[in-house]
């Protein structure tokens, strides 16, 4: 199926999604711009997206491919594919991995999670299928154990690892502790979450002669989102056009921001599906343009991922920031942020992970006190109102939590990291 006009694609859907007719049912009956569409209402769309009885849904569900999904809401819902539209997805999407790096006889492992109605697996093999080089493809998936993972890629001599960071940090953990040499592992392709530093480091570790790249930007439920720009930072991408179109809004106006540099939250549009349409749909992420190129644009981040404890808001990057700063030695390969509560009040916990072996200093017990004391000056600075509410009682005070990046806990589905484990007992 190739791109549709934007104005054929507005008309099919005022007349055959009763979500989408509802709301445009105050705009006139003819309409060809994006901006004259209001935003996506994420809520709304998906309580209106059941499976059965559908009023998001153009047509009857006889021909697709169900996935699950958790959209940008956390709990599981359901995105649907013709054969048609599957096949543009991944052709698109496989052309962008040669943008990535990949070459004419690349060994690729797909090391992403299968099952589950779960997507990226099938997505990223697929992908590769399409792609316009030949390729060699290796489906041993994200939950292989590591005891036949490693000589699978060291027997077939994989070239290339795909996997979310934390599947290929859990890999490459296991590497350095096993003092296996994988020399074949030329490049790291990463998607589904954010890549950090202190991750790079441990990948570096594992694979030397490997370059960090992103495989790609896209998302079950908003499809088409980004293909790889190549050069040193793996968060600028570009469009997928003419399949998809990427705008970044103002947080208050949500007016399209045209600017370098200023930040807003992703808003994408595709162009090429049909049965469950995708206009004006937020992918859940903020970024900026970078002016460096047609469309090009830097992913900042998750647009809501943080956490409330007691009355202060902290986001991850507020913690990724502090241990950055503070851990000018490279020390921490990764991290998370647990909440828990006890003696009536919230806590919150930094679990952060070394790599096997590095014990934040050669002394093992005063050089990680020295690091953990550290990292929460650094992030108290940037949230001064956590002190504030320490020292108020409100809650507890920061603490650390030593671990080795295999102990960090990850979505069982995705294999991705959870950023944030919230254990406080719910009524």
């Amino acid at each position: 199926m190739s791109a549709q006009q934007l104005s054929d694609l507005i008309r099919f859907v005022r007349h055959n999604s009763p979500f989408y007719r509802d709301l445009y049912t105050s705009l006139p009956p003819h309409v060809d711009r994006l901006t004259d569409l209001p935003v996506v209402d994420q809520q709304e769309f998906w309580a209106a997206s059941a499976l059965h009885d559908s009023r998001v849904l153009t047509g009857p569900l006889s021909e697709a491919t169900v996935y699950k999904t958790g959209g940008t809401t956390g709990s599981p819902k359901f995105s649907v594919y013709t054969r048609d539209e599957w096949r543009t997805f991944v052709t698109s999407f496989g052309q962008g991995l040669v943008d990535a790096g990949l070459r004419p006889g690349h060994r690729v492992a797909d090391l992403f999670y299968a099952g589950e109605l779960y997507a990226s697996f099938l997505f990223l093999l697929d992908s590769l299928a399409h792609a316009p080089v030949d390729n060699v493809r290796l489906p041993i998936g994200g939950g292989a154990p590591l005891e036949s993972t490693i000589p699978t890629l060291r027997d077939l001599a994989a070239q290339v690892l795909t996997g979310t960071p934390t599947t290929l940090c859990r890999l490459a953990e296991q590497v350095v502790s096993s003092g296996v040499r994988l020399d074949s592992v030329g490049l790291l392709l990463f998607g589904g979450e954010a890549l950090f530093d202190d991750q790079r480091r441990l990948l570096a570790a594992a694979f030397p002669r490997a370059e960090v790249r992103s495989v790609g930007y896209a998302s079950v439920d908003a499809g088409l989102l980004g293909r790889p720009v190549p050069g040193s930072d793996a968060r600028v991408h570009r469009a997928f056009t003419p399949y998809a179109v990427v705008e970044i809004l103002d947080d208050s106006t949500e007016e399209p921001i045209t600017e370098p540099g200023r930040p807003g939250r992703v808003v994408v549009t595709s162009l090429f599906r049909r049965l469950m349409p995708i206009i004006r749909y937020p992918a859940g992420d903020r970024a900026e343009w970078t002016g460096t190129g047609p469309g090009h644009f830097r992913i900042l981040g998750r647009a809501e991922e943080g956490v409330r404890v007691g009355p202060v808001s902290l986001y991850t990057q507020d913690a990724q920031d502090a241990v950055a700063a503070a851990d000018l030695a490279g020390h921490v390969v990764g991290m998370q942020l647990v909440v828990r509560r006890w003696d009536g009040r919230d806590g919150l916990v930094l679990r952060l992970a070394t790599a096997p072996g590095d014990d934040a200093s050669g002394d093992a017990a005063g050089g990680r006190e020295a690091l953990a004391e550290a990292v929460i000056t650094e992030l108290e600075a940037v949230r001064p109102l956590y002190p504030d509410s320490v020292r108020a009682g409100f809650v507890h005070p920061l603490s650390v939590e030593w671990a080795r990046h295999r102990d960090l806990a990850v979505n069982p589905r995705s294999g991705k990291l959870v950023r944030v484990l919230d254990e406080r007992p719910t009524a």
